[in-house]
């Protein structure tokens, strides 16, 4: 079945209700610290209170005696008993030497390298018991400089000896020579330089661990807020613990959002499990908030110089970049791939560049580890493009959108010269589309308007490209990953015909629960209802990669699809057998079997019944039962694309920016729910526009404090900060998924923040302001006027 013929089936396209919002919204949802095991204790973690210092020791001897105190770990009771937390995706130099890979210890050891760092941990009887100890735990540290900015990293103290500079890889894409030809030749050139700000994830639900073990099994069993268990599992076992992987049952119930954040194996999931053996007890650890600022991965935090070569009439000839990327401390799990192969390999965009080379330096510095957060290197490599390309507008007299236009890929498929090969699309159609549903014709009269009020209107333009699905695995491989980035699907028919499918794929707030109900009793010709899906536990569900990148229906939803086809093919043959026609005379629809050119048909129901009653049955041929696996690999990237358009108001006086109209037209394919999708680019939205206007992680450059540790810092958006969204979509169906989807959850934060900027700009430019960095904050923007004006 093609995309085409599988978007006119009964239920896709339609917005069903989500099945999994009766039970959050009435409180009877399971996340993991709603959970308690028999004979459970409490783990408090002791962090250090500086960015960079020699442990020179750890007193625990208060600490132990006091009561309900079980145990104190510190650096030195795991030292040689375990891995540190390994990273799983090798860059190279240029030379083909591998980047620095320093180890990542559970506990540390013999020094603490950001404010957080894992010192201890402390297990008692009681949450309060072990908080009290915690306080007793006496360390002797010897402060070290912290070092905290990237530009001045290769000159400041060592963090690790592996890394003497500072400096963990320089990674390259492109012709270089070939780019610097082209800029030699050009009529053109724009600059621009930019820092994409540090973002601190807040997902809804803090990160939680509870791990027990089995004497009797020697089994291990842990409760964690994951993105993805049989990963999770996976890192635990095989690289951190040395654990028979079949001893470990790793479980994620509910999970209140992860934005990228709980995609990582953790120093304390790790610390838990470990412990609860040594302790014949189960170890339950939930972060507090302010625990999950300094301690949770970041995301971003880029410093970019960037150029476009064009000729006399704005056609773009090459684009050169340099990028350095903090890492933070330590290396996270996939903290090396997000600058450099999930970020350069975007940079052609949406447009016909013939040449691009990039390169990125990635740097250690005593901050938090910096790893994926929603996009994952895609909004970076959008933010840099849609940045530079307003610019070349303005430098060459030209419109937002004319720059645009000259410029747009309209032949398909089409090779960048970074790699990807983009298989479909219609970019100008998502243009005209934005341009109509934000009235941009309108636009000089509400500017008009503005000035009559003494505010400044502008108008910004993002036309954005995202790379989803994160495969195929192969050439994932050569590229160094160090996993498979495949998908899992089970398909369970029981004898009344009602479903139960296992995906390896993980819904922490994506609606997989509808969704992929909604996929199955499409195929089946059944109502939603009698679909049920189980996730989240390696114990119950085919060994998945879990869920990130967008990737879930395009990947994990045609996994279940490759399932349903063998439940047909299969089904047919029972059918068959049932109207004594040839297997090759049944057609399959709506719900029914019947014989081609006859009336002959009966219901997938009473197939189902006879595949485990097979009192009439070729048992010859076939098994009983009517149960199915499938295994998806993807061929390519998905390629959902779109373009953003925001119109802003800016009091000159305060500086105070207003987002006054906010338009979205995406292309993400075939859609199954556009209600679930349509709140999916809402949330995108947000956190776009959060990062663009108010969110900032900030370290103190010479103590290493994070400044920004808290809700009363650290600025998260509202619902008052957003005006009513306008959305649109174009549909091309993404050529090699039998869906037809493209993936829609990473969009939002991905195309917005340009387009939040370069309306402020537009706005400023009378003005005299040419540029600032994100994010926009009043006091940002009167000092870029005041500045202009002096």
């Amino acid at each position: 079945m093609g995309a085409n013929e599988f978007a006119k089936l009964p239920h896709i396209g339609e917005s069903i209700k989500r099945k999994e919002d009766e039970r959050f919204l009435t409180g009877v949802g399971q996340y993991t610290d709603d959970i308690n095991l028999p004979n459970q204790k409490y783990a408090v973690f002791v962090r250090s209170p500086h960015a960079h210092a020699i442990v020179k020791s750890v007193d625990t001897g208060a600490a132990s005696a006091m009561p309900g105190v079980a145990r104190v770990f510190t650096g030195k009771d795991i030292e040689g008993k375990m891995g540190g937390l390994p990273c799983g995706w090798l860059i190279s130099n240029p030379d083909g030497s591998p980047m620095k890979e320093p180890p990542h210890p559970i506990l540390a050891i013999h020094k603490v390298r950001y404010v957080g760092d894992h010192v201890a941990m402390v297990v008692a009887d009681t949450l309060q018991q072990a908080k009290d100890a915690a306080e007793a735990v006496e360390v002797d540290y010897e402060v070290l400089d912290a070092v905290i900015d990237m530009r001045t990293a290769s000159n400041g103290p060592a963090l690790h000896d592996e890394a003497p500079d500072n400096h963990c890889y320089k990674w390259t894409l492109g012709d270089k020579a070939a780019v610097q030809e082209a800029f030699a030749k050009a009529a053109h050139v724009s600059k621009i330089e930019l820092v994409n700000n540090r973002l601190i994830p807040n997902a809804m639900e803090p990160r939680a661990a509870i791990a027990s073990y089995n004497r009797a099994t020697e089994e291990y069993q842990l409760y964690t807020t994951s993105q993805n268990p049989h990963v999770a599992r996976l890192l635990l076992t095989a690289f951190v613990l040395q654990l028979p992987e079949h001893k470990v049952r790793v479980i994620a119930p509910d999970v209140g959002g992860g934005f990228g954040s709980k995609i990582f194996l953790y120093a304390e999931e790790v610390a838990c499990t470990w412990a609860a053996k040594q302790l014949n007890c189960a170890i339950k650890w939930t972060a507090e908030r302010a625990e999950s600022f300094v301690s949770d991965a970041h995301g971003r935090d880029h410093i970019t110089q960037a150029e476009m070569a064009m000729d006399q009439d704005g056609k773009f000839l090459a684009l050169r970049v340099h990028t350095d990327a903090n890492l933070g401390s330590y290396l996270s799990t996939f903290a090396s791939s997000v600058p450099t192969i999930l970020y350069g390999t975007l940079l052609a965009g949406q447009y016909t560049t013939p040449q691009i080379y990039v390169e990125v330096d990635g740097w250690f510095t005593s901050t938090a580890p910096v790893d994926a957060y929603r996009g994952a290197g895609r909004p970076e490599a959008t933010y840099v493009l849609e940045r530079l390309v307003t610019r070349c507008a303005w430098d060459l007299g030209l419109s937002q959108d004319e720059i645009r236009k000259r410029n747009f890929i309209t032949s398909f498929p089409y090779q960048t010269p970074v790699a990807l090969q983009y298989d479909v699309g219609d970019y100008p159609a998502c243009m005209a589309q934005s341009q109509e549903l934000a009235d941009v014709a309108g636009f000089e009269a509400r500017r008009a308007a503005s000035e009559a009020k003494g505010l400044r209107r502008g108008i910004g333009y993002s036309s954005y490209i995202e790379a989803c699905g994160l495969a195929p695995s192969n050439i994932a491989g050569a590229l160094g990953a160090r996993a498979g980035l495949f998908e899992a699907g089970e398909v369970r028919v029981h004898p009344t015909g009602s479903v139960t499918v296992f995906t390896g794929s993980h819904s922490h707030g994506q609606g997989h629960e509808t969704t992929f109900a909604q996929l199955v009793a499409a195929r089946l010709g059944i109502d939603p209802s009698q679909v049920d899906i189980v996730h989240g536990d390696t114990g119950r569900v085919p060994f998945g990669m879990g869920t990130y990148g967008s990737r879930s229906l395009s990947v994990g939803g045609t996994a279940i699809m490759k399932a349903l086809d063998k439940i047909e093919t299969k089904a047919k043959k029972i059918a068959a057998h049932l109207m004594e026609a040839s297997d090759a005379d049944i057609e399959f629809s709506g719900g029914e079997f019947s014989v081609k050119g006859t009336d002959k048909k009966i219901p997938f129901a009473q197939v189902a019944l006879t595949a485990y009653v097979p009192h009439n049955y070729p048992l010859d041929k076939l098994e009983p039962g009517l149960n199915e696996t499938a295994f998806y690999d993807p061929t390519n990237f998905t390629y959902p694309a779109g373009t953003y358009i925001c119109e802003v108001e800016v009091d000159p006086a305060t500086g105070v920016v207003r987002v006054d109209r906010f338009t979205a037209v995406d292309d993400f394919g075939v859609i199954v729910n556009p209600m679930i999708v349509e709140g999916q680019v809402h949330g995108g939205l947000a956190q776009g526009i959060g990062q663009a206007l108010l969110e900032h992680g900030v370290y103190d450059p010479d103590s290493g404090q994070l400044l920004t540790g808290s809700y009363m810092d650290y600025t998260m958006p509202r619902a008052a900060d957003f005006p009513e969204f306008r959305l649109g979509h174009v549909c091309t169906p993404c050529t090699h998924n039998p869906i037809g989807s493209k993936g829609c959850g990473e969009a939002g934060a991905i195309g917005s923040p340009p387009a939040v900027i370069n309306a402020v700009l537009d706005a400023l430019r009378p003005l005299g302001v040419k540029d600032f960095d994100m994010p926009a904050t009043p006091h940002r923007v009167w000092q870029a006027i005041q500045n202009a004006q002096a």
